[in-house]
């Protein structure tokens, strides 16, 4: 059944529209030569300046943005934009204090976390591993990632 336009007469019913004919709108509209855009999940300072922008090219001439919006928004981003910075610096920092602290494990006796699938491990560290996400803990020839460590004691010493 194909689309029937509606006019002001009849704007009270609606007019019925086949699925087949919203799909093929929806391919219509969309550029196969283009990529497939990656949604973004949070807000960075390129979404805002690009929102500034669109919101400045969309405005209405005779009623311009105020002076003083346009300093907040402008102060927003640069706040942002320094949070952003700030959470990676520390960010970084917490990896700096994790290697740190887990190469100070090395030749302590340490026990780690119980786990439901791995019991409480005790042992000595005998070295650790540096890779992407925390360091690992080699604990009697077993890997173990630094967050289950739960107690550390000195080792033994033999006489």
């Amino acid at each position: 059944m194909p689309i029937t336009p509606i006019d002001a007469a009849q704007s009270s019913r609606s007019a019925p529209i086949e699925a087949e004919s919203i799909d093929a709108a929806r391919r219509a509209g969309a550029d196969p030569s283009q990529a497939p855009r990656e949604l973004k999940q949070t807000m960075d300072g390129e979404v805002f300046l690009k929102l500034l922008v669109t919101q400045l090219t969309n405005q209405d001439p005779s009623s311009p943005m105020d002076t003083n919006d346009m300093i907040e928004q402008t102060t927003q981003l640069a706040s942002m934009e320094q949070l952003s910075a700030l959470a990676q610096s520390q960010q970084s920092a917490l990896g700096v204090g994790q290697r740190t602290a887990a190469a100070a494990l090395i030749g302590q006796s340490v026990t780690t976390t119980p786990t439901p699938a791995d019991p409480a491990v005790t042992g000595i560290v005998t070295s650790v591993t540096f890779g992407v996400g925390e360091p690992q803990v080699l604990i009697d020839g077993t890997a173990h990632p630094y967050s289950s460590i739960a107690a550390v004691a000195a080792a033994a010493t033999q006489d």
